[in-house]
């Protein structure tokens, strides 16, 4: 025997790779499993049948629950303890007046205090004629609020001042205006947007004058002399106040 032959030669084996389906599986290789539909396990592949199926399970389940229902109630009516039938009627103390001349003012009036002009409000003033007596009164409330800011008898004893350098505002002496409450001698000044409209105001004034008449006595026991003395008094005082003149601050459009 030879050093060849004695000596063998190592057979050499061809490493295989790896092929299992674990590491495939890894990276989403591998043999698919068959997934199985349960409609195929049911033998009905149609979307009716499931439909159907569905329905049955709904139906079925919704008869389960008809023993925990609690049947509906009766509808209970419940009385109002306080009936509100009546209906309030507002009165405005204007229900026996009819109204004969309206139109949209500023009014102010003179604090003889501090000798000044201070606004009373804006709104409208109306002369209203009471359909017994037929006297006419002057009334103004203020915008919104609807506060009475004026509020007195068209005397004959009155008299319309146009205001210094104005021709559409005038100033007149009231001895009793109960816009307050209680009856009050102020010195007021109404100013309109233009010239006509002051000068219908003070047609309707006028006018309203001469309905009314002469004023009325408040007692028959009334000095003539008294009150002969008061005009007097009064009539200096409007002459006073005719000489003031409404501030220029005040001096805006109505």
């Amino acid at each position: 025997m030879s050093g060849a032959e004695g000596t063998e030669v190592p057979k050499t084996t061809e490493e295989q790779p790896v092929t299992s389906s674990a590491m495939f599986s890894m990276f989403g290789g591998g043999a698919k499993k068959e997934k199985k539909d349960d409609d195929e396990d049911r033998g009905d592949v149609s979307g009716s049948n499931k439909a159907q199926r569905e329905a049955a399970a709904a139906a079925a389940a919704a008869g389960g629950d008809d023993d925990d229902q609690v049947p509906e109630s009766e509808d209970v009516h419940f009385e109002p303890v306080i009936r509100l039938t009546e209906k309030v009627e507002v009165k405005t103390n204007e229900e026996a007046e009819e109204q004969t001349f309206k139109m949209r003012a500023k009014l102010f009036r003179f604090v003889r205090e501090t000798s000044e002009w201070k606004e009373r409000g804006t709104g409208d003033v109306r002369l209203l004629k009471h359909k017994e007596n037929g006297k006419t009164r002057l009334v103004m409330r203020r915008d919104k609020t609807l506060k009475v800011c004026a509020n007195h008898y068209v005397l004959s004893d009155m008299r319309l001042s146009p205001n210094v350098g104005s021709d559409r505002s005038w100033v007149w002496n009231t001895a009793a205006d109960v816009s307050e409450g209680e009856a009050e001698a102020m010195t007021l000044a109404i100013r309109f947007a233009n010239s006509d409209n002051a000068n219908q105001f003070k047609d309707a004034f006028i006018k309203a004058q001469i309905e009314n008449g002469a004023p009325a006595e408040a007692s028959g026991d009334v000095d003539d002399d008294d009150e002969e003395e008061a005009k007097e008094d009064s009539k200096d005082e409007a002459k006073k106040e005719e000489k003031q003149e409404v501030p220029a601050e005040a001096a805006k459009d109505a």
